[in-house]
């Protein structure tokens, strides 16, 4: 088989890859002691992770922030990922597929992919995804698009708003290489779509929401750092 092309073929149904969970549950708590020893990787806001199916999203700098954010979260996490990331990188291509990466067409309706989403939510799982949809240079350069607010609502789960500080200065957009950089995770009070009920354009309100407080986890961090 071409070294250029998947071994594997993403994952077309609910639940979380059985090999793949039994890997994450036993190297999640050894995972974080490794990422605090390499970077160092820190995070706080874990308790504020509600029970149940839920939306995760967070801001996006770097290939490292899926795996730093669900070690933060605490839960495998599936993830809705462009498909024009793959067919670059056979490994990158055989590892989210064995994680259960949800590809998504960026041009168009991408149907198919949000509806795996949501039966991966209503059978009890966890998607994840950057509103941001790229990876960026800088917090805040991007309009958040509401694909998460929609899922959260259209499935009736919770949205859970995650801040990324770092991750750029350890991996980010244009390079190749990791460097030893602090990383911070942030796990914000979570949006809960009931609290929107009935409003006008209430996806874009959940998604202003979210930005308020990723924007104010990252400003807070920031002026940890340079205290």
């Amino acid at each position: 088989m071409p070294r250029s092309l998947p071994i594997l073929e993403p994952r077309l149904r609910p639940g979380f890859p059985f090999a793949a969970y039994r890997v994450w549950a036993g190297t999640v708590r050894p995972g974080r002691r490794l990422f605090g020893w390499y970077f160092p990787f820190s995070f706080d806001g874990s308790e504020r992770v509600p029970e149940g199916p839920l939306v995760v999203a967070a801001n996006h700098f770097s290939h490292l922030d899926p795996v730093i954010v669900s070690l933060a979260v605490g839960r495998p996490i599936r993830y809705l990922a462009v498909d024009e990331l793959y067919g670059k990188s056979w490994f990158f291509d055989w590892l989210t597929f064995w994680l259960g990466a949800i590809p998504m067409t960026r041009t168009g309706v991408a149907l198919s992919a949000l509806r795996l989403a949501i039966a991966e939510l209503e059978s009890g799982g966890t998607v994840g995804l950057f509103p941001e949809g790229v990876r960026v240079w800088n917090w805040g350069e991007v309009e958040p698009k509401a694909g998460a607010a929609w899922l959260a609502r259209r499935v009736g789960v919770p949205l859970l708003p995650v801040a990324i500080v770092g991750s750029d200065q350890a991996m980010g957009r244009g390079s190749r290489q990791i460097r030893r950089r602090s990383i911070h995770i942030t796990v914000c009070e979570p949006i809960y779509p009931g609290d929107y009920g009935g409003m006008a354009r209430s996806h874009r309100r959940m998604m202003e929401e979210w930005r308020r407080r990723v924007d104010a986890a990252v400003l807070a961090r920031h002026r940890e750092l340079a205290s």
